[in-house]
């Protein structure tokens, strides 16, 4: 799926992604800097009834979010991370194999522990208020 948008229809994306990759709880993200990958990942977990605002967990590396479902969604931002063992200790693959929604941005480092089909997205700023969404569902 490709989907060229305005930030502000951020919502409806959020719902077309997520009924586009029903039956995945594992959804990277990747993009530059300042792409969207928090705010798509904050009107994801909206869509999912999450009630607080959702932020980059740039320093903590996850933040959990509980969802209406009594499900809790963690968001993940491995930007810092300089090896896939680093991950490993901090315990994220605890997280991956937990079987709730898991919204992993900088994902590359983790790619070889991630368990087969996990969706893979990629933003690309197309302009100062234009995205391009480019998803990949596991082959």
């Amino acid at each position: 799926m490709e989907l060229d948008f305005e930030i502000g229809e951020i919502d409806s994306v959020a719902k077309r992604l997520l009924a586009y990759s029903a039956g995945y709880k594992i959804i990277t993200f990747n993009g530059e800097l300042g792409a969207g990958k928090t705010t798509l990942i904050n009107a994801l977990c909206k869509a999912l009834g999450v009630k607080e605002t959702v932020t980059s967990p740039t320093y903590s590396l996850v933040h959990e979010y509980p969802a209406d479902s009594k499900e809790i969604i963690y968001h993940m931002d491995l930007y810092r991370l300089k090896s896939q063992f680093e991950a490993v200790d901090a315990g994220l693959e605890e997280y991956i194999s937990s079987g709730n929604y898991c919204m992993i941005e900088w994902p590359s480092i983790i790619e070889s522990i991630l368990p087969l089909g996990f969706v893979k997205c990629e933003l690309q700023v197309l302009g100062t208020q234009m995205r391009k969404l480019v998803v990949q569902l596991p082959q």
